[in-house]
């Protein structure tokens, strides 16, 4: 299995920005859809976003759409989430996952690998 880490997470105000990134270890990190899902308290987990291998599919959460930004970087093993207009209800556990397969999915049962997630917390 591949292992991933998160980093960027933070406190900020509402409105503002941030980015997360995923580094990812092994070789063929390329050929995996990579998601981004949160867990905000008392809340079950949810999909915030989800790309496939080439970043040619990609797949949002209504909630995030036009806020927020999944990218990949096959050359650098790594995934970002670029969080735009950030708001209060945003606050979570944002977590990476790895789909060892190029089909992209929004599920959490189809993802096998996570990271051990970032904490995000936005202000009012």
């Amino acid at each position: 299995q591949v292992q991933l880490v998160e980093s960027g997470g933070g406190l900020v105000q509402a409105g503002a920005s941030l980015r997360l990134s995923c580094a990812a270890s092994g070789r063929t990190f390329s050929t995996y859809t990579m998601g981004w899902f949160r867990q905000a308290p008392g809340k079950e987990r949810e999909f915030v976003a989800a790309i496939n291998w080439s970043g040619g599919s990609i797949r949002y959460a209504d909630s995030v759409k036009g806020r927020f930004t999944i990218s990949r970087d096959n050359a650098k093993n790594t995934v970002y989430l670029q969080m735009n207009s950030l708001k209060p209800e945003d606050t979570a556990v944002y977590y990476c996952a790895a789909r060892q397969t190029p089909l992209i999915a929004t599920q959490e049962k189809n993802f096998s690998s996570w990271g051990q997630g970032t904490q995000v917390t936005v202000s009012s």
